[in-house]
């Protein structure tokens, strides 16, 4: 279910297309022309806008809504008919384009509010299929990469409980036997940070882990060029059709570009080279980079970012998930092009 803030950016960012004078107008008319909002999401939208918690979301989303119907790759000021919400919907099958956002059944907008997040996949998904396919029912990555270490750390923290907390007599000596209740238990006691008995095999966990999946990942991209720039180009996002990006980066700059296809990239950019290496921190990351040459000014570029395999719910608790992250600014990144 999508939050509250999330639907306050996602569509108010569309109710900003229209034309409307402002925020409150938009709100109180409802348009017929958005499709997939109804009068709960309005009016939860119109308390928010009341209570002034979310001003700033308010008012960041409705200045890129006016700015992509002004822009001159966007709407170049001609009202749309049509504005239709995704929102919080099941897609019927694997979709790579985020978009939250269909304009006159043309246009893809992704809204994308502080956030540099480029996927949040199994890590097989990413390490193995190179974000190519994606399959259900995903097992433990830590198990399946990392055992002894795992292991290793699963018994620090059982010591640790048998010294320190009451409760948890009943955990197996093996890691790979925790059921989910007791998954969920030992979230807590290791919410914040590793107690000092922990992190050395926290560390060493962490390095085998990254080294594992940067190794996995080396070998599903192989030696060929070709197969290391279409890894790429799904890292970034890019997909046979363009779509545009509208939100604020983590400073609260207004980011607006479009996503080109890979057509579109190879048109302006020569691919040199695709790498990636471990670097274990308090958890699990692989470090990406990406070099390439414009062709038009013979300059060499490049874009990077990082991946943090981690539980996805705390620690002990949920799927390992590979996040990938871009560190590269986006309106800096190949094949990403500022709105006009």
């Amino acid at each position: 279910m999508a939050s509250l803030r999330t639907e306050i950016t996602e569509i108010v960012t569309g109710l900003g297309m229209l034309g409307l004078s402002s925020v409150d107008e938009a709100l109180a008319t409802r348009p017929d022309a958005v499709v997939g909002v109804e009068d709960r999401h309005y009016d939860k939208l119109i308390a928010a806008r009341a209570d002034g918690k979310y001003e700033l979301q308010f008012e960041e989303a409705w200045a890129n809504g006016v700015a992509f119907a002004d822009a001159e790759d966007g709407l170049r000021g001609r009202q749309p008919k049509r504005v239709e919400w995704k929102g919080p919907h099941q897609a019927p099958s694997y979709e790579q384009t985020p978009a939250d956002l269909r304009i006159d059944h043309v246009y893809l907008v992704s809204c994308k509010y502080g956030s540099s997040l480029l996927h949040n996949v199994a890590p097989g998904h990413l390490f193995e299929r190179l974000l190519a396919v994606r399959r259900t029912g995903a097992g433990d990555w830590y198990a399946e990469v990392a055992l002894a270490e795992y292991q290793a750390l699963y018994q620090a923290a059982r010591q640790y409980l048998a010294n320190h907390e009451e409760g948890f007599d009943d955990l197996p000596p093996s890691v790979t036997d925790l059921d989910a209740d007791q998954h969920k238990r030992l979230k807590q006691p290791f919410a914040r940070r590793w107690p000092e008995s922990l992190t050395e095999a926290a560390h060493w966990f962490s390095v085998a882990v990254s080294q594992a999946s940067a190794e996995r990942w080396l070998k599903a991209l192989g030696h060929r060029a070709t197969r290391r720039e279409e890894a790429l180009w799904r890292l970034l996002r890019l997909q046979p059709a363009p779509y545009f990006v509208l939100g604020t980066d983590h400073r609260r700059r207004p980011v607006r570009y479009r996503v080109d296809t890979p057509w579109d990239f190879r048109q302006r950019f020569a691919f040199k080279s695709f790498d990636v290496w471990p670097e274990a921190r308090v958890q699990p990351v692989v470090r990406w980079r990406g070099d390439l040459i414009v062709k038009a000014t013979d300059t060499p570029v490049h874009v990077d970012g990082h991946v943090e395999v981690r539980w996805s719910h705390g620690r002990f608790q949920g799927s390992p998930e590979a996040k990938v992250y871009l560190k590269t600014p986006h309106l800096d990144t190949p094949g990403y092009t500022e709105l006009s």
